[in-house]
């Protein structure tokens, strides 16, 4: 018996032993994957945010040594928020006028220390859709107008130039699909949507869908956003060959975390840099987004701080 318990230790203390051993590794594991994983931000589903996040970790995949983990976002709003506050997010996919907004509300003093930007990427445009009835935004005055969720990023732009443009609508904050087939349904008269052209949610409207995008009087907006143009070569299906409606565009900006030199956080998101400033050519070409094409490097984001790491990556090229 006593031979018997003896076999019986000897096999315990092995299994506990192998036991030790397979955590070890799991933690091991645990801790590759994580150094390597940076987690980006972006928008709803029906934005271009989402395919910018999907390009880029379609295009970064190196495996144990970098991998990027696109998350779904409620807008800059809440992006910025989530970027400040929410374990694992590093990096957020942004609207250049949310850091303002940010700086008139006081909810967070000293944002622009701890929020920096790697790079702006490209011009979104102001979509407004409306029922075919409507010719100009003037005619929305008193109507029902879809400004997007609360706190999104479409939802801070819209009450901004409605208010520029003097028009007081009844505002509705359903996200984009259920805003759309709200306008079909004729529950509302027009949505407004700020999104790189084309907007899918946009695009795939049929031609005879009784629906129109309005041109936007930008002399009567001061507010500091770009001039821009919706082009028949994004929408076919509802502009004439060569068509092209004037409207107004705000910057997206990629930014992150400012974190300390030293703390490990800054050194995951600077291996994503280095490698994006490296290798940034290729997201231009098939199969990638085209607004990739409008990306310069260089642009700086007026009232923004450039990542310490960013422009050491951007010195160097």
């Amino acid at each position: 018996m006593r031979r018997i318990l003896v076999v019986l230790c000897v096999l315990a203390a092995g299994l506990s032993g192998a036991a030790r051993s397979q955590e070890a590794d799991v933690a091991q594991q645990r801790d590759l994957v994580n150094q390597a994983t940076v987690g980006i931000i972006s928008g709803g589903v029906a934005g271009t945010y989402v395919r910018i996040a999907a390009d880029l970790a379609d295009a970064f995949d190196e495996g144990y040594d970098l991998r990027v983990l696109p998350v779904i976002g409620k807008g800059s709003v809440r992006n910025i928020e989530d970027l400040l506050l929410l374990r694992g997010i590093d990096i957020a996919i942004v609207q250049s006028d949310v850091l303002e907004f940010y700086r008139r509300t006081d909810l967070y003093p000293g944002i622009e220390d701890k929020i920096a930007y790697i790079t702006k990427l490209y011009d979104e445009e102001v979509h407004i859709l409306a029922r075919a009835g409507i010719g100009s935004v003037d005619e929305l005055s008193g109507r029902r107008v879809n400004f997007g969720t609360e706190g999104s990023g479409t939802f801070m732009t819209a009450g901004i130039i409605f208010d520029e443009l003097g028009l007081d609508v009844e505002v509705t904050a359903l996200p984009e699909p259920e805003a759309l087939a709200s306008l079909r349904a004729g529950e509302i008269d027009a949505l407004v949507f700020v999104g790189g052209q084309p907007l899918t949610l946009v695009s795939q409207i049929e031609a005879d869908a009784g629906l129109r995008l309005l041109p936007i009087p930008r002399g009567r907006v001061d507010a500091g956003y770009l001039e821009a143009e919706l082009a028949a070569e994004s929408y076919p299906r509802l502009l004439a060959p060569g068509e092209r409606i004037p409207t107004l565009a705000v910057g997206a900006v990629m930014a992150a975390y400012n974190w300390p030199a030293a703390h490990p956080r800054n050194a995951k998101v600077s291996r994503f840099v280095d490698h994006f400033f490296a290798d940034f050519e290729r997201l231009k070409g098939a199969p990638y987004h085209p607004k990739w094409q409008q990306v310069d490097l260089a642009d700086p984001v007026p009232g923004w701080r450039r990542l310490s790491a960013a422009s050491a990556r951007l010195q160097a090229r």
